[in-house]
């Protein structure tokens, strides 16, 4: 699978996306960059608990990038 096509697949498996599709590739670097450095800050505080959250956040919110399309 190329980049491409993953940033395809990312953006709703469309040709062409509806958003600006630099948009939907910064919304996720952004959103990757966040759950790994908060998934490392949390571990490095002791907080293990809250990494599972972290995680569901994140795919909540490449799940409504993906289906939420206007």
């Amino acid at each position: 699978m190329t980049i491409r096509s993953f940033f395809r697949y990312i953006t709703n498996n469309e040709e062409v996306s509806r958003h600006e599709i630099g948009f939907d590739i910064a919304f996720f670097i952004i959103n990757t960059v966040a759950l790994v450095g908060g998934g490392i800050y949390l571990a490095i505080s002791g907080e293990w608990e809250w990494i599972p959250f972290l995680v569901i956040e994140y795919t909540w919110a490449v799940d409504t990038m993906r289906h939420n399309r206007p």
